[in-house]
């Protein structure tokens, strides 16, 4: 039996959907609200002109959101890739060794807790329908969910949106206020509520524990945010 793990996938598609856009978001809020911050944060303490915070805090979001969004890309990308090849490996094995992948749909059935005799019945029944038989143990043996065929540009546009959004709310106050220091101190507070409701909404889609979600976001957020910061101002 070829390496690989049983997982239970959601019934629709679009469940699946569904998580694929949370992560995505999770992934562009996450760094947007921290790094444009620091970065931000950094030039105010070094003593730079209004115009010089706004234009750094700007370069950073647009580049931070082209690279994220590259890279998400890229990672959705490559699993499109490798699902394409294992399928075309187990349409291969179906014929080649059909015996043998036949037992196999026998022991994922097993691990679900079908008796024995039932799932060889029902392994014989999937393995009449080949294109049924392979989806079966690309999710069942592989675990592996077919990808939409615009999945990685999806993805990236998403990811990148939302490093754009969560980039702008710590950048907001420098262009609200002419006062960098009032900028400043409006900056931390506008970083504070964002990744609170960031973790609150996160874990509400996710957990089921908003407020638990919020805190540890606001934590680790906050800390990563602070590192960034304090490296900005030393560079």
């Amino acid at each position: 039996m070829k390496l690989g793990y049983y997982r239970h996938y959601g019934d629709t598609e679009e469940h699946g959907q569904s998580s694929s856009v949370m992560r995505d978001i999770i992934l562009g809020m996450a760094d947007g609200l921290t790094v444009p911050f620091a970065i931000a944060a950094g030039l105010a303490a070094g003593a730079a002109s209004q115009r010089l915070i706004i234009a750094g805090g700007l370069a950073e979001i647009a580049a931070g959101s082209i690279s994220m969004g590259l890279g998400g890309y890229l990672a959705a990308k490559s699993y499109l890739d490798y699902y394409h090849t294992e399928h075309a490996r187990e349409v291969e094995e179906t014929k080649d060794k059909h015996d043998v992948e036949v037992k196999e749909v026998e022991k994922i059935l097993e691990a679900y807790g079908v008796p024995k005799p039932e799932s060889e019945r029902t392994a014989i029944a999937i393995s009449q329908n080949q294109s049924s038989w392979v989806n079966f143990m690309m999710r069942f043996e592989l675990g592996l969910e077919k990808p939409e065929k615009k999945q990685a540009i999806k993805t990236a546009v998403t990811i990148a949106f939302a490093y754009i959004v969560g980039g702008l709310i710590p950048l907001s106050p420098y262009i609200m206020f002419s006062r960098t220091d009032v900028a400043f101190l409006y900056s931390i507070l506008f970083t504070v509520l964002g990744l609170s409701l960031f973790g609150f909404a996160r874990g509400y889609f996710t957990t089921g524990q908003p407020a638990k979600s919020a805190f540890e976001t606001l934590v680790v957020g906050g800390v990563a945010a602070s590192a960034a910061f304090f490296l900005a101002k030393i560079i």
